[in-house]
């Protein structure tokens, strides 16, 4: 038995030796000392032997088993060091070979635009502000004046959640939330999307945007209203920009206008994108009707103001050169990375 051991022990160096793999390894410790293996093979052959020659011979099984553990742990040692190193040296990253280009998305036009217009308004003074998606009836028609007549109302007009809950229409709704809520005097933006029952055509969407603008303070008159749009206009189109107001009407103002700006693409000799006017109206404003400070808790004895609201779309079509509104709200890459 001991000259078996021995030749055991042989065959179990040559084959470690040999070994190239940890899996090659794993197959000769298997095969030597699994359950099945050479080693166990002969202790259990040992089943009839006496005590005395059961015990020297597991003695010498188990140095033999020892012998041939050390060997192969050694040996796993050293494949493992040589496989983890052949591993880094494919890993190996060549630094001086150009990086792969990520490419980076744009801003939305929209977006560029609503920044542009409340960066104008931030550098004058003003705060943003913000209201909610969906608002009360009360705040969107009632508190501004609106007449239950008003057709704007109407669930033609106005997607409504319930009786007294709509999507807002326009961003106006968040006005007498302000009221309630901010300080007086006050200057305000409010940027927010808007929804509206239209059919989408070039130039109408059920989902759009606006720039809601509101001051409210002491001894505010209409000429710091024009004055404050008409810087806007030169820093928002150019500073030959000149402004026109036209006279309008809206519930929650009073006086009233519509605001037109020069053509920036004729300056005002008349073309197809003012329809020969030299005109383009951007925006609606005047000064806020006393009874929407009343509901907003404003006294109207001490206090005025005025507010404004422009399509944000519009003004982007305007100033981008954009003819169809629908071309927003695609997400074509090939469409918006013109404005990078």
């Amino acid at each position: 038995m001991k000259e078996k051991l021995e030749n055991i022990l042989s065959e179990a160096k040559s084959a470690i030796e040999s070994a190239s793999t940890m899996e090659n390894i794993k197959n000769i410790k298997i095969s030597f000392l699994g359950k099945k293996g050479e080693i166990n093979s002969i202790s259990k052959s040992l089943g009839k032997v006496s005590p005395e020659e059961k015990k020297a011979a597991f003695t010498v099984i188990n140095e033999v088993r020892g012998q041939i553990e050390t060997l192969i742990e050694n040996k796993s040692s050293e494949l493992y060091q040589k496989e983890r190193e052949l591993t880094f040296k494919k890993e190996t990253i060549d630094v001086t070979e150009p990086g792969k280009k990520v490419k980076i998305g744009v801003k939305h036009p929209v977006t560029l635009v609503i920044e542009e217009i409340t960066g104008i308004f931030k550098s004058m003074g003003y705060t943003i502000y913000e209201g909610p998606d969906i608002d009360t009836v009360w705040n969107t028609f009632d508190a501004l004046n609106s007449p239950e007549t008003h057709p704007a109302r109407d669930m033609t007009d106005t997607f409504y959640v319930d009786e007294n809950t709509v999507l807002r229409p326009h961003t106006s709704s968040a006005e007498v939330r302000a009221e309630h809520e901010l300080e007086l005097p006050y200057k305000i933006v409010i940027p927010g999307r808007c929804y509206r029952c239209d059919t989408p055509d070039a130039t109408h969407s059920h989902t759009f945007h606006q720039v809601e603008m509101m001051v409210i303070g002491e001894d505010i008159k209409m000429s710091d209203l024009k004055g404050t749009l008409d810087y806007m206009a030169k820093q928002l189109f150019g500073p030959d920009t000149k402004t026109n107001f036209r006279p309008h009407h809206f519930p929650f103002t009073e006086p009233s206008a519509e605001m037109d700006v020069s053509c920036f693409n004729c300056g005002g000799s008349g073309c197809n994108v003012c329809k020969g006017s030299g005109w383009i109206e951007i925006l609606g404003c005047g000064m806020t009707h006393p009874n929407v400070h009343k509901a907003g808790g404003i006294d109207t004895s001490k206090y005025t103001g005025f507010a404004v609201g422009m399509g944000v779309e519009r003004i982007a079509m305007l100033k981008y050169g954009i003819e169809d509104i629908r071309l927003l709200y695609e997400n074509d890459m090939r469409f918006i990375e013109q404005f990078k």
